[in-house]
């Protein structure tokens, strides 16, 4: 009996892997995975005190956890919730879990968009972690 349990066990945990395999962001840079969400949340949209700032601003005099807004384009995904982020002014990595794309649309590098989130300035690593990722006209 044992050994039923093993292989059985053995069999479910291998079946919760693959299930979890197929709800991962795919490789290359397609935008937002189109794995089914829990819930779909509402998001505010009027006006904000976090002010409007552009990569080279946020980077040259950013503080640690300063709250900030950039907008622009998201020109490359770099793996594990990581894109490349470009304004005008510079480049930036930002942090973008999949539940913060608008839900139900699909982001492409040609997309303008308004990303709302904190500044994380470290002694390493220096990038941009996203609360929330807005389409723009």
């Amino acid at each position: 009996m044992r050994h039923t349990v093993s292989t059985w066990t053995a069999a479910t945990l291998l079946a919760l892997g693959a299930a979890t395999v197929a709800i991962a962001q795919p490789a290359g840079y397609t935008g937002p995975s189109n794995a089914p969400k829990a819930a779909v949340q509402g998001t505010y949209s009027g006006p904000s005190n976090v002010p409007l700032m552009t990569v080279k601003q946020l980077l040259d005099t950013g503080r640690d956890e300063q709250p900030a807004r950039l907008q622009g384009r998201i020109v490359s995904f770099e793996g594990n919730e990581r894109y490349t982020f470009e304004d005008a002014t510079g480049r930036i990595i930002v942090e973008i879990d999949d539940e913060d794309f608008p839900a139900g649309q699909t982001v492409s590098a040609e997309q303008r968009v308004e990303l709302v989130g904190e500044f994380d300035k470290g002694l390493r690593k220096t990038e941009f972690e996203v609360d929330r990722v807005i389409l723009l006209p």
